[in-house]
Formats: C-alpha cells, structure tokens, sequence
C-alpha cells in the first residue's frame, strides 16, 4: 500500500537593501552599470583595505526585523564566512554567524484554510558577492559592481508543506519589504533571491527527511515548479526504496527540473569566526524606537482596513496590498469616491493589467475614482470602463469628456433596449429553440449578439431582463 508523503520546506530569502551605497565602501549600487564601473579596493579585497559599515544598512535590516515581528538583538558581531569561489574576491565573505541582528520572527499567510504562521529563525546581514559572466568567447568574466551590495537574509522555520504556501510565503515577505522601503525586492533583477530547503516525510510522523537546497531561484513561477518537482521526485526515491542524500541542487526553468550541483556544506565547513575589523553593532532601546516609528502602515493592517472600513472581500484586500504602489493607489483613489468596492475590483481586473513588475500605474486616482463613479451610477458599463481606462492611460484626459468624445456613455433606455432585444431574438430563432429546450449557454449567446449590436454600450443587467421576458413571452 503506497504511503502519503508530506513535504517539509523552509525559504532562505536574501533581500537587497535600497541604500545608496555598499555596505563597506563608498561605492554606488545602481543597477545595470557598466561592468566594474563601482568597484574599488575595498570591493576588490585589495590586501590593506578596512570596511566601514555604513548605518543605513543596520536601520533598514532592524526595520525588516520589526516588520516580521522579530526579537531585535542589542549586541550583534559580524563574521567571515571563509570558501573560495571566483566571485569572491576576499576568499571570505563577511556575514553573521551566531550573533544575528534579528531572531525568532513570524508573518502570517493566508492558505485555503484561512491563515498560517510561518516562523522566522532569524534575519542577519551579509554582503552580496560579485556577479560570473559567462562568454562564449572569453570564457567566465567578473563583474565586481555587485561585490559589496548590502543583504539580509531572512532564513524561515521549516513550516511550509506545499508549494503554494511557499509562494504565498515570499509573496507575503516581499510585500512586506516593499511596505519598510527598504528593497525594491525585483525578483527579476536580482535583488530579491530564494533558496529551498525541502525535505520529505511520511505524513503524520515528527522525523525530518533528508533536507535538499534548490539555489538561487529568482520568480515565484520557478518556485513553485521547483518545490512541485522535488517533492515528486525524492517520493518517486523513497518509494523505490532508495536513499536520499544531503546536496545542493539547481532548478532549470527549460526543462522542469532539478539537477545535482554539489553535496551539501556544514557551517562548519565554512570555518566561520568572528570579523576582526569591524566592531560589533550595538542599539539600545531608543535606537529600536527611532526606527520603529518610521515604519509605515504593513499589509496586515492595510488589509483589515479595506475589509472593516471599506467592506471588502478578503481576497480584494488581500490582492491589494502585495504592492505598496498598488495599495497607495487604491487609498488615494477610495477618498474620492463612495464606490470602493467598484474600485478595488476594476484596479484588480483592469488597471494592474497595463502594468509590469515594477512599472508605475500611468493615470491619476482621480481618474479611476471617476470611472468608479461611472460604473456605480450605471454611466458606462464594463466594456466602456476598458475602453476609457485605455483612452486615459498615460494621458491628463477628463473622463467625463472622453465618455461623450468616445461615444461611451451606457444605453439605459427600456424602450430602446426592449427593441433591440426583439430584434435579436427575431434574428437567431436557432438559438431561441435552443433556450426553449434548456439550454441557458443559449442566453449567452443571445446577451453576445444584442451587446454586439449595441456597440457594447446597452446594459447588461436591463438588456438580460428583457431578453428573458421577451423569450419567455413567445
């Protein structure tokens, strides 16, 4: 009898921080750079050169603790992590080892089931090694601009059982790092990077598998495939009675699959000891406070709000706020008009349609509350709501005058819909046998045509009714 298998993971997420330079230097961090153009010694691991930490990235790293509900640590210490790899130019990474700054946090997610706590170990500083570029003609090339980008990597407790609570999870930590300001937490730039812990177990049983790290996956897309086909594939291991071992794995996004890069590493491999050069950090009470009070509202508190204030649903709320810029949107467009559930669905369905990862939303709140004023007063129906939002995109257009220029403004009248919907049955009497018989798709079909025929200006609600009163008539 085959046996049921649960999975086991946990997320190590290194997060870039927003600062205007390294973390031990001077050096810009813009993105996209020409290669090595901000570098310098200190970056290099020239022999003779001292770091000096710059405070901002202790702020933005204690305001990413307080935001996970994490302990904040008074006394922190920094340590070499020591491995040689071509990106590493000092042999040694500075990180933090047995004295993080931030330990035993917690965010909630929401699951089918309503929501989870998904615990935190710890939040702790590094710096970012430098990025290898592969060439076909000069083979593997360094690029030291990356060397010295400041991190925190936010390591979270083994309690997600699925890919899709892993995904909600970073989806969550993203959120809640865009919220702070203190990542722009671009996936597909970088500056946002996860790594999988998964193991497997027989479901119900307290042992932990053999735990398995998938590096360096940069999408929720390539996190969920990855999380999916593991699981599959250590099951598919167990049950053919074959061992697992401790390994380092990369995902290939082409294919599906994991592949084996390496057997899995111990700290103790790394040799860690304390960072001679730089002193420890140490925060007291009011530091913490300083900082705490410069938090802004997070997506928890933003949702309950939505759903308590404005009496939206959970899933509308809990859409909403994954993007701080989406969520400010929403806030400046809601205290110009009464229809915020009509707002919160056309941003949801509509306006997040025009945008990328990143990219700005191109019309004003004021713009969007005046089509969901439309929509609330029956103006403009659906169709003319698409077709406004694509007149005014990037545009300073007056709605109110672009419904009349465009010719938008939602037939309502009962008279002139009652014709058209005489007209449209009179014209498809296949489709009139057809809802005669049961078919409700035939209703369907008879809305489409009349809607087509009005130009997608007749109302939809008004134009249902009396095609079903004329049907039922006959």
């Amino acid at each position: 009898m085959s046996r049921i298998y649960e999975a086991v993971i946990g997320l190590e997420v290194h997060i870039e921080l927003k600062t205007g330079t390294k973390i031990f230097c001077a050096c810009p961090t813009d993105f996209g750079a020409e290669p090595n153009t901000q570098c310098c010694p200190v970056c290099a691991g020239l022999p003779g050169t001292l770091p000096m930490l710059n405070e901002k990235v202790v702020e933005y790293a204690v305001k990413a603790g307080l935001a996970t509900n994490c302990e904040i640590a008074r006394y922190a210490r920094f340590d070499r992590k020591n491995y040689f790899y071509p990106d590493l130019p000092k042999a040694y990474q500075i990180s933090q080892y047995d004295m993080p700054l931030c330990e035993r946090g917690h965010i909630l997610i929401a699951t089918g089931d309503g929501e989870k706590r998904i615990g935190i170990t710890r939040i702790h500083i590094e710096e970012d090694a430098a990025k290898l570029v592969h060439d076909d003609r000069y083979g593997t090339l360094i690029d030291l601009n990356r060397a010295g980008i400041p991190l925190i990597e936010v390591v979270s407790e083994p309690d997600m059982r699925s890919a899709a609570e892993a995904v909600a999870y970073l989806k969550k930590l993203r959120s809640i790092v865009l919220y702070a300001g203190i990542s722009d937490a671009k996936m597909n730039e970088g500056s946002m990077r996860c790594d999988v812990n998964i193991s497997v177990r027989v479901a119900g049983e307290d042992k932990l598998g053999t735990r398995i790290e998938i590096k360096n996956l940069n999408s929720f897309v390539s996190v969920q495939r990855a999380v999916e086909y593991e699981f599959r594939r250590q099951v598919a291991a167990l049950e053919a009675g074959e061992s697992l071992i401790q390994e380092t794995r990369r995902f290939e996004p082409s294919t599906g699959r994991t592949f084996s890069m390496r057997v899995k590493e111990d700290a103790d491999d790394y040799r860690y000891f304390p960072e001679p050069d730089i002193p420890p950090i140490i925060l007291d009470n009011a530091a913490i406070k300083r900082i705490s009070a410069s938090i802004p509202p997070l997506p928890d508190e933003r949702r309950r709000t939505y759903m308590e204030k404005f009496g939206l649903s959970a899933y509308h709320s809990e859409q909403l706020v994954l993007e701080r810029s989406v969520s400010d949107f929403f806030d400046a467009a809601a205290a110009l008009t009464e229809h915020r559930q009509i707002l919160a669905s056309f941003i949801l369905s509509e306006v997040l349609r025009y945008m990328g990862e990143g990219d700005a939303i191109s019309v004003s709140p004021a713009q969007i509350a005046a089509i969901a004023d439309m929509l609330g007063s029956s103006r403009i129906n659906g169709s003319g709501a698409k077709k406004l939002l694509g007149a005014l995109w990037d545009t300073e257009g007056d709605p109110a005058e672009l419904i009349s220029a465009l010719d938008l403004e939602q037939l309502s009248d009962r008279a002139a819909l009652a014709e058209l919907a005489k007209r449209t049955i009179a014209q498809h009497p296949n489709m009139v046998r057809d809802y005669k018989i049961g078919k409700q798709s035939a209703l369907k079909a008879l809305m489409g045509r009349a809607m087509s025929i009005s130009g997608g200006k007749a109302n939809p609600e008004i134009l249902r009714e009396l095609i079903v009163l004329e049907l039922e008539g006959q």
